[in-house]
């Protein structure tokens, strides 16, 4: 089978089943695992941001976000020649993924045979759910339920300590997360689940619905005990940078996350943002961030970072 992924998290699941060397396109966004590089992209930017500024680049961000247009198109040729039998794509976020009437549209045209699947997870069962729909398509459904059989297990014995910390009276952090700074948007979709099933208390998130935008001045009502700062799509290094950037309210050094030196960014991109099999590896790294004395060296190498 030749398989076409427009998703990021859609590489990951298909390299999880085994399936990598089937893979015949990708996103320019396709960085996981490293054997991903090496597939074709089928997408680019709308925007050249080669020669944009990272400000000029968070404000393009920021008005699709506002506007629902989307960063990344097709590439229509390369698509072609990839001749794929299966497409996989989304129609969650209007932001970073091609449009998927788009995707229909130039799959019909290239062949009529070709199957073109969405994957609209916005809970963890929808993430499990999502990789056993990929291994009923591609008829590797064995694997897939061992795959979500391996991520259930863990996911179970974290909420097993989890659940015995909090007998013993350890509190759930009160937590605000953010998976956008200028402007701040407060985490939705799978995130605050993953907080909260990690032993965090989502103090402005979700579940099960959209990011949405908030100001630091509804930050600063609630408080929060920690700050998590995921912006979507970016890598540690890159999300450090772009706190550095962000303009911080006046009223910054107030706020109780801050007095206890209790502000992370964390690797978003690879943990929070893709709805992929890492969302656990996520959940490990923010058990270790709420209870580092219950969870020691449980976070993926590299993935966080205190800012103060």
């Amino acid at each position: 089978m030749r398989i076409v992924s427009l998703l990021p998290s859609a590489t990951e699941i298909v390299f999880a089943l085994g399936l990598g060397d089937q893979l015949v396109g990708v996103t320019h966004e396709c960085d996981w695992p490293p054997e991903a590089r090496r597939i074709p992209p089928v997408t680019r930017s709308t925007r050249d941001l080669a020669d944009l500024t990272s400000r000029e680049i968070d404000r393009l961000v920021g008005e699709a976000i506002h506007g629902g247009s989307s960063l990344y198109e097709l590439d229509e040729a390369a698509l072609a020649d990839a001749r794929p039998d299966l497409i996989l794509t989304q129609e969650l976020c209007s932001v970073c993924a091609a449009s998927y009437r788009r995707v229909n549209e130039v799959a019909r045209s290239i062949d009529a045979a070709i199957t073109v699947v969405s994957l609209e997870p916005t809970s963890l069962e929808g993430i499990f759910n999502s990789i056993a729909t990929v291994g009923a398509m591609t008829e590797t459904e064995e694997v897939a339920l061992a795959v979500v059989a391996r991520l259930r297990s863990r996911l179970r014995k974290l909420e097993t300590r989890v659940a015995r910390r909090r007998e013993r009276g350890h509190l759930p952090a009160r937590v605000v997360a953010l998976e956008w700074l200028d402007p701040p948007f407060v985490v939705g979709h799978w995130v605050p689940e993953q907080i909260r099933r990690s032993g965090g208390w989502d103090l402005l998130g979700r579940e099960g619905e959209p990011a949405v935008p908030t100001t630091w001045q509804a930050i600063r009502e609630v408080d929060p005990q920690m700050l998590i700062l995921m912006p979507c799509g970016h890598h540690l290094a890159t999300a450090v940078a772009e706190w550095e950037r962000t303009p911080r309210p006046p009223f910054w050094h107030r706020l109780e996350a801050v007095r206890r030196g209790q502000v992370f960014a964390v690797d978003g991109s690879a943990y929070f943002s893709r709805p992929g099999p890492r969302v656990i590896d996520g959940m490990e790294m923010l058990a270790e961030i709420f209870d580092p004395d219950a969870f020691v060296e449980t976070s993926p190498p590299g993935s966080w970072t205190p800012l103060f």
